[in-house]
This record gives structure tokens, C-alpha cells and sequence, in this order.
């Protein structure tokens, strides 16, 4: 994989539900390697095809390919944030719509207070805190989990583990926590987000 965000776990969860027997759609750009049933709205990836001017105009393609075939599907299962509300609530399907991003953008709470009604994953309960005052529909929080296979510990000769991660607030455009531990010590410290480029991906 050429991206580490959201089309990572992603593939993982349905690779997963493909491996333990159920039948799985993947909307997807056609360059995608799933062992689900592939239906492309686009031939390549956004990030990759320096020809798309208007990133949105293929999200709109792949919603409106999803929801017309949504009666053919037991549960639809959305990871592009909320431009899938409209979509979802013309539909007798059960729509979940899981949010992979940052909840505390000023636009965002009329935006989610108009679809309280919507289906709701989080990937941590803290990403909820900034709508927390919205009574919206939190089915539940699912952890962005990784397949320990893929991921092989080394020998122990440097005696520590070393585990990155980044974090949002609504005070800076970023922050990084780099945690290490070695032997007995533990170290946490936090890394300003100034001295980091951050770049949101679309696709």
C-alpha cells in the first residue's frame, strides 16, 4: 500500500470480513488489490492521477454507485465521513457511517446536529469529546486495529519499543506523542507540530 491512513484500515477490516466468509463490496479505485468484488468509480487512485482538478466529483460518482445498489447489500458501511448522510437516509439499508478524522472543526456542528439521526463509528472515545454536547448517534467506538502478523517484533538487542502517534486539538495544527520504553524506563514526549508538515489526504 502506498497510503497509511484511512485505505489502510480499510483494507485490514475488510480483508478480514472477506477471510471469515461474508460477501464484500469494496468501493474502490479500480488499482485497488482486495479480495472483495472491486466496483471502481475512478481507474486510479485520487492521490496518484495528477488528472483529477475536482477531488470531490468522484466521491460523488462512487455515493451515488453505492446507494443505487443498496438494496443488493444487508448493511452499508461508510468511511468518507459525512458526505454519505444525504446518501443514507434515502435508502432502507442500514447505513454506519464511521468518522476517521478530526471532529473539532467549527463546521462540523451544524452540520452533524442537521444528521443527529445518522449511525455513528468512532475510532476512539476521545474523538467524540469535541461534539460531545450533540446528542447524536454513537453506535459505537472501534478501534483502528492492526494485524499483529504484519508486524514482526525485532530481536531485543536494542531493548526497546518505540511507538509514534499523532494527535489532534483544536489549539494547534498538530501535535506528536513519541513514546519509548527501554527496559524499566518509560518516556513519554510530546513533539510540537510545528516542526512537521502536515498534509491531509483526500484519498
Amino acid at each position: 500500500m502506498l497510503y497509511g491512513g484511512t485505505e489502510r484500515i480499510v483494507s485490514y477490516l475488510v480483508e478480514e470480513q472477506v477471510r471469515r466468509g461474508h460477501e464484500v463490496t469494496l468501493f474502490a479505485s479500480g488499482d485497488s488489490r482486495s479480495a472483495a468484488d472491486i466496483v471502481a468509480p475512478v481507474p486510479r487512485a485520487l492521490r496518484l492521477d495528477a488528472g483529477h482538478s475536482d477531488p470531490l466529483a468522484p466521491h460523488v460518482v462512487e455515493l451515488a454507485q453505492v446507494f443505487e445498489q443498496a438494496d443488493d447489500f444487508d448493511l452499508i458501511h461508510s468511511h468518507v465521513d459525512y458526505l454519505a448522510f444525504p446518501f443514507s437516509r434515502l435508502v432502507t439499508t442500514p447505513t454506519v457511517h464511521t468518522l476517521h478524522g478530526r471532529l473539532d472543526l467549527p463546521h462540523l456542528r451544524p452540520l452533524m446536529l442537521h444528521f443527529a439521526d445518522i449511525p455513528l463509528v468512532s475510532i476512539s472515545n476521545a474523538q467524540r469529546r469535541p461534539l460531545e454536547q450533540l446528542e447524536l448517534n454513537w453506535t459505537a467506538t472501534v478501534y483502528h486495529g492492526l494485524p499483529l502478523d504484519f508486524y514482526a517484533p525485532g530481536r531485543g538487542d536494542g531493548k526497546y519499543v518505540l511507538y509514534l502517534a499523532e494527535g489532534f486539538d483544536s489549539s494547534t495544527l498538530g501535535s506528536y506523542t513519541l513514546t519509548a520504553w527501554q527496559g524499566e524506563a518509560f518516556n513519554s514526549q510530546a513533539i510540537s507540530g510545528d516542526g512537521f508538515r502536515v498534509v491531509p489526504g483526500l484519498a
